[in-house]
């Protein structure tokens, strides 16, 4: 062989990467957790609506959960005006309203 060449190997055993460890996630306090607070269905479709949506509120930082609360808030607060706003029955015709 020459000085001037350099000596080439073959490598029969490629270097195979090996699969990386799976790392675990770091225990971050200030991470969102949920609370796991049981919900219990009320019968109303909408207010039953509005209070699952709280659970959206488990997977956010706190500076998200405002907007979860208002949205929720709103939701109910509609529900109760429209209660208010179903039509009773007829009031009876006054007397004095009478045309003739």
């Amino acid at each position: 062989m020459s000085d001037s060449l350099p000596e080439v190997v073959a490598e029969t055993d490629a270097a195979v990467p090996e699969p990386a460890a799976e790392v675990e996630p770091e225990y971050d306090p200030a991470a969102p957790a949920p609370l796991d607070v049981p919900r219990t269905a009320t019968g109303h479709a909408e207010v039953d609506t509005a209070l699952d949506r709280l659970a959206d509120a488990d997977h956010l930082a706190t500076d998200g959960h405002v907007e979860v609360y208002e949205d929720v808030h709103r939701g109910l607060r509609d529900a109760l005006t429209a209660l208010d706003a179903r039509p009773g029955p007829p009031a009876p015709p006054r007397p004095y309203e009478s045309r003739s």
